[in-house]
């Protein structure tokens, strides 16, 4: 159960993801515009959203989930709690590699219509919520089992 629910955390993690960098800030950044006419400015002015590499790491997130749930599939007997740590621990990185990927477009934004190159769709907070709140429930697992383990 915890290898489908991290899976699909991930996945909708890394389809949110690439929307919110491809689509959604986009669209929030330059309210009144339809994405075309946003595409069209950004390679006017030189610039891009870097989609190749956001479909990538979108594409990785995906796969990455895919071989959690094989591998736990095909585990003897996975410990609940040792996969929801894996899973929690891979959506607490996703916030940092979504920003790594999510720069390049947001510096296109800012460069090509002269805004702030943050996000400006809502969505991208909640993306860094979840994964500050895996954090959380990883630190949690941690606890939980040192008191146990000494108990």
């Amino acid at each position: 159960m915890a290898a489908v629910l991290g899976s699909a955390a991930l996945v909708a993690y890394s389809i949110a993801g690439a929307f919110q960098t491809l689509v959604w800030n986009p669209l929030a950044a330059v309210p009144g515009a339809t994405l075309g006419e946003i595409h069209g400015a950004m390679t006017e002015a030189g610039e891009s959203l870097g989609a190749p590499r956001v479909i990538g790491w979108s594409a990785v997130g995906i796969a990455v989930a895919a071989a959690g749930m094989i591998g736990t599939l095909r585990a003897d007997a996975p410990r609940a709690g040792q996969v929801a740590s894996i899973y929690l621990a891979l959506l607490v990185l996703a916030a940092p590699s979504h920003m790594f990927v999510a720069f390049t477009g947001g510096m296109g934004i800012a460069d090509a219509f002269a805004t702030s190159g943050g996000d400006h769709a809502p969505w991208g907070a909640l993306l860094y919520l979840a994964s500050g709140m895996a954090l959380v429930a990883l630190a949690g697992i941690a606890v939980w089992r040192t008191k146990f383990r000494h108990a």
